[in-house]
């Protein structure tokens, strides 16, 4: 629960779990499966509704010819409420479900932005404007600063990859098609 630890009035915190190195260089428009499993409970509704969910984000270069300046964008896949409350969901598929904007001017140039969200295969195909291709920085999952959350996400998928979060740490399997 977010306190003084914060400067901004209501205090809010923002949580974020990712990886800096991994995916730092990979293309953007090679992302074809990303999603996870959650844990929504009824108490994260009440909080926020039930939309009050986690997220992925990537952070970006998003290489737009038409801002050639814009050398970074957070990429961010916000979902539709989860199918279920008190269990773990199905796998939520980031790249068929919920919407996905840009940041910044990125956000501007593409018209995928917070106001006018658009759909993965729109987001990539406003990325794909003949230009240099766009490239990530980072990958993460994360909770903002609009409402509470209690919760656990598990099986993020990201291409081919699996990351399982364990009391022991991070484990990565090969996903099954």
């Amino acid at each position: 629960m977010a306190d003084s630890s914060t400067s901004l009035n209501p205090p809010s915190e923002k949580v974020d779990f990712g990886n800096e190195v991994d995916f730092y260089g990979n293309p953007v428009l090679g992302l074809n499966q990303v999603g996870f499993h959650v844990f929504q409970t009824g108490e994260n509704i009440s909080y926020g509704g039930p939309g009050n969910m986690p997220n992925i984000r990537f952070e970006i270069n998003p290489n737009l010819t038409a801002a050639p300046a814009t050398t970074y964008s957070t990429l961010v896949w916000v979902p539709g409420p989860s199918p279920v409350t008190n269990r773990w969901s199905p796998y939520l598929d980031a790249t068929t479900t919920g919407q996905w904007f840009l940041t910044g001017n990125a956000g501007v140039v593409t018209g995928c932005n917070q106001t006018t969200m658009c759909t993965f295969p729109q987001l990539q195909t406003s990325l794909n404007d003949g230009g240099t291709q766009p490239t990530i920085y980072t990958a993460a999952v994360g909770k903002g600063r609009d409402h509470m959350w209690i919760g656990a996400v598990d099986g993020l998928r990201i291409n081919n990859t699996v990351y399982d979060f364990e009391a022991d740490g991070v484990r990565t399997r090969r996903a099954t098609p």
